[in-house]
């Protein structure tokens, strides 16, 4: 994979091709920018296939960047200091970031996906991500949600419950559809946040919207919209009892 870096702070650009160069053979630097506006006349006038992006740079962070560039045909892994707005944003619309300083393993892992990566980035994840960043205290309607098959965008409320499967979630949507994603449930608990989702278990997150009816028990046991049965774990009992009763 050829790739380009883009980061204000040369340290961070060469510790980052550094890293890249002893643990992630596939990919070649061909080109360092410690300006933004340079890496964007490169990007407009070269063919890459991955770009590793810093979100902070002056006078043009990394998601106005591609905002000017857009359409393209590359992948996209975002560097950043922890921003806990700019984080969120990039959950929402299911792109890959890396944490400075950025470790060997999680650098791994976002180049492998990068790479397993059948489309690039999708205009309807730059809008939910350019959306999330202007407007970070409105709650997104759409969430992104990447599957084997590709990049499902769906509406929040459209969920029902999600139930962990290892590193996999397994979705039930209200049109009766199971979709499969390629996110952990703590994951797709932190794209939720602020939506009317509840951790009742921890292997399960129901929309409490869609609770029919709630059974007693040692924790007790949610009937939800589908029919479909949940669990509760005897330590979320009281807070759920509390959330059920604000309804």
């Amino acid at each position: 994979m050829k790739a380009i870096i883009i980061d204000d702070e040369q340290d961070c650009c060469d510790v980052l091709a550094t890293l890249l160069e002893r643990y992630c053979p596939d990919v070649t630097v061909a080109n360092i920018f410690t300006s933004a506006e340079d890496g964007l006349n490169a990007l407009m006038q070269n063919s890459i296939d991955l770009a590793f992006l810093d979100i902070k740079m002056p006078h043009m962070n990394g998601f106005e960047l591609l905002e000017r560039l857009q359409p393209f045909n590359f992948s996209v892994i975002f560097t950043t200091s922890y921003d806990q707005y700019a984080i969120k944003a990039i959950r929402y619309s299911a792109l890959d970031y890396l944490l400075k300083p950025v470790d060997k393993e999680e650098l791994q892992v976002a180049v492998r996906k990068a790479s397993e990566r059948s489309t690039p980035m999708l205009t309807q994840q730059l809008e939910l991500l350019v959306q999330k960043i202007n407007r970070p205290a409105q709650k997104a309607n759409r969430v992104a949600l990447p599957t084997m098959e590709g990049l499902n965008i769906i509406p929040a409320d459209s969920i029902i419950s999600c139930s962990s499967s290892s590193n996999y979630t397994i979705l039930s949507l209200k049109d009766g559809k199971k979709l499969t994603v390629s996110r952990t449930l703590k994951e797709i608990e932190e794209m939720l946040e602020g939506h009317s989702f509840f951790r009742v278990h921890h292997s399960y997150l129901v929309n409490l919207a869609e609770v029919r009816k709630y059974m007693r028990g040692e924790g007790g046991l949610l009937i939800m919209s589908d029919e479909s049965s949940v669990d509760v774990s005897r330590s979320k009992k009281d807070q759920l009892l509390k959330e059920l009763g604000r309804r």
